[in-house]
């Protein structure tokens, strides 16, 4: 058969036309929307959440947006663990105690009494020891994705009185952590909830006679230190234990760069704030103008530390997974100790 030049011109148009009429039109794609809700305020969150969101946001390039809600904007703090397993929420930055988490860990998020000394104990501990993988498989249980965790700022207490002794706790109204307040009941300490925008105001009019919540960084950062006086030296917990969630449905959708955007978007949330605390502690104890230091005594404090070790054999007692926590906090702490400094 041949073919002669105008034959060939004219086919060949014909189907470069049916090609390009065949051709589906291209649409701009939305940009995937979480709504992502911290324990934090805004003056707080705006180092320990905003930097990390921020930078996600703009890696992203348009294909996905997170918006910050912080403390009790979208839901109570209490209720955030139900929102994020509805849907309602789609991520999370909270400890599992805060959020009253229905698993076996829930009672290590926040501060476990005296378990961590260091901050650095805590990605030690999830990413070399083994809480990494029981995290995962117990928010697994419950249909929410465990992310990352990572370590916040030491448990000391601010007072408005000054406290020397264990005896000057008794009858004290502090803002803490529900676990924390359980332990701390047996020294006549009153737990407290509020949300958090409250404190500041609850202490300047008596309402609270303290808090057991955070550092000396959190205590000048979100204000207490306007109704807060004192700062006990000695502490509860070297850090507290945080993380980021998300709802499984809502992460399992992603497409697998933006799982790994997010992943570094937490890891950089990490470490920015570990770096802001290990600077803050320091300089506010040594420049800080609005809150004195005391401390209690170590022979004294020692009563503090036995009572641990025995909280600590009340919670292993209670389930084979709180057991299996336990065991890894002692085993780790045990390296610690014969470490000796900087480790203990």
């Amino acid at each position: 058969m041949t073919t002669t030049r105008r034959k060939f011109l004219t086919t060949g148009a014909l189907a470069a036309g049916a090609s390009t009429l065949a051709a589906p039109a291209v649409l701009a794609q939305a940009p995937i929307r979480w709504r992502l809700q911290t324990y934090a305020g805004a003056a707080l969150g705006a180092e320990v959440i905003k930097p990390a969101i921020d930078l996600f946001n703009q890696a992203a390039a348009g294909q996905m947006e997170i918006e910050l809600f912080y403390a009790d904007q979208l839901v109570p703090t209490g209720e955030l663990f139900q929102a994020l397993q509805r849907g309602t929420i789609d991520a999370v930055q909270s400890d599992d105690d805060s959020m009253a988490s229905p698993t076996e860990v829930t009672v290590f998020g926040g501060y476990f009494p005296l378990a961590l000394r260091n901050s650095l104990d805590v990605p030690a501990l999830f990413n070399n020891w083994g809480l990494k993988q029981i995290w995962e498989e117990e928010y697994a249980k419950v249909g929410v994705k465990h992310v990352s965790a990572g370590s916040w700022d030491p448990c000391h207490f601010s007072t408005k009185d000054p406290i020397n002794s264990l005896a000057d706790l008794r009858g004290k109204r502090v803002f803490t952590f529900p676990t924390a307040g359980r332990f701390l009941a047996q020294f006549g300490v009153v737990p407290v909830t509020l949300p958090f925008e409250d404190v500041e105001v609850a202490l300047q009019t008596g309402e609270l006679d303290g808090i057991a919540w955070s550092g000396i960084t959190e205590v000048y950062t979100n204000g207490w230190s306007n109704g807060a006086n004192w700062f006990l030296t000695n502490n509860i917990s070297g850090a507290w234990i945080g993380h980021f969630f998300a709802n499984m449905d809502r992460w399992n959708a992603l497409p697998d760069n933006l799982k790994a955007l997010f992943q570094l978007a937490c890891d950089q949330s990490h470490l920015h704030r570990q770096q802001w605390y290990w600077n803050g502690e320091a300089n506010l104890r040594v420049n800080g103008d609005k809150l004195k230091l005391t401390s209690i005594p170590a022979e004294e404090w020692a009563q503090v530390e036995e009572a641990a070790r025995k909280f600590w054999d009340e919670i292993a007692a209670e389930s084979p997974t709180k057991a299996k926590v336990v065991e890894i906090f002692k085993a780790y702490n045990a390296v610690a100790e014969k470490a000796g400094a900087p480790y203990r």
